[in-house]
């Protein structure tokens, strides 16, 4: 694996920013990062970085403990901090081939150029990153975090200040990346969580309280399934509620319901078979599913 953290603590004075927690991350793999401001999502993610030491546990990147052989570690990981620390005075390409030198890699002109064109900043490589957007100096930052081809890549809110054109080309290149390196995916933005990560982590007030797919905690978290249902005519409550597996019955119009049923359990065919027999028309069928946010609030509040 990647990543491996086992029982990490961070303590300030007494009080635990991370709680002994633990998960793990493969190659190809997708990872979202999740947790309410100040669960102790960033100092993980300092610590997988080597920028903080943790007071217990093991972290672990590609084998190398990020106590000991923290050299080794930064040589296979690429970083994205929540505020992206830019020479805004340095013009984009200069800084690049700055930030190449510092890697010592070889034929850093070649690798420059192809990481400009590669997230889409080759309009802007003449220009002072002083002077880009928000979402500009967002693919400034993950051009130096890739730039180096590091094994592991770590992301936080990548996507923050991204127009929808730019929004769905960086979510590609994300997308590609995860199929070859680690990615672990910071993110408020729950939408971008879930059409990219194979799975996530969830933790709130230092502790891990989620470490999944998101198909799985569905499951897990919501014991009961929603269902839309409209009908043409009106429908009496107590006839749905006959239909075998509905638990709860809402409705404002006799007309247009939401059904909760139990878990695991579909009801469509029943209800459409009731609409048949009833002699009624079925205007909308539909299950909702709980969405990331929604995973997110019940395991957080």
């Amino acid at each position: 694996m990647s990543i491996l953290v086992e029982s990490l603590t961070k303590m300030y004075g007494e009080q635990a920013a991370v709680d002994q927690i633990s998960f793990k991350a493969n190659q190809g793999e997708i990872v979202g990062f999740l947790g309410p401001n100040g669960a102790g999502k960033t100092t993980t993610m300092k610590i997988l970085t080597c920028f903080l030491p943790q007071t217990d546990g093991v972290a672990k990147v590609c084998g190398f403990d990020t106590n000991t052989h923290s050299m080794e570690v930064r040589k296979r990981i690429g970083y994205l901090p929540e505020h992206n620390p830019l020479y805004k005075d340095m013009y984009v390409k200069e800084y690049l081939r700055f930030i190449a030198g510092l890697h010592r890699l070889k034929d850093p002109k070649n690798l420059v150029d192809q990481m400009i064109q590669r997230t889409g900043l080759t309009r802007e490589q003449h220009k002072l990153i002083g002077s880009l957007s928000k979402g500009y100096r967002q693919r400034v930052g993950l051009a130096q975090a890739m730039l180096h081809n590091p094994s592991v890549l770590i992301l936080d809110e990548p996507v923050s200040g991204l127009d929808p054109n730019q929004l769905i080309e960086i979510r590609q290149l994300i997308k590609d990346l995860g199929k070859e390196k680690t990615v672990i995916f910071s993110s408020h933005i729950m939408q971008e969580v879930q059409a990219l990560c194979d799975r996530v982590v969830i933790i709130n007030k230092g502790k891990l309280v989620a470490n999944d797919t998101i198909d799985n905690l569905r499951k897990k978290v919501f014991v009961e399934g929603t269902i839309h249902v409209e009908f043409d005519k009106k429908v009496a409550v107590q006839q749905l509620k006959k239909i075998g597996g509905i638990i709860d019955v809402q409705t404002n119009n006799s007309k247009q319901f939401v059904l909760k049923s139990q878990a695991g359990l579909d009801i469509r065919p029943h209800l459409f078979n009731f609409a048949m027999d009833s002699g009624y028309v079925l205007l909308e069928l539909s299950e909702q599913k709980p969405t990331i946010e929604d995973i997110f609030q019940k395991l957080t509040k």
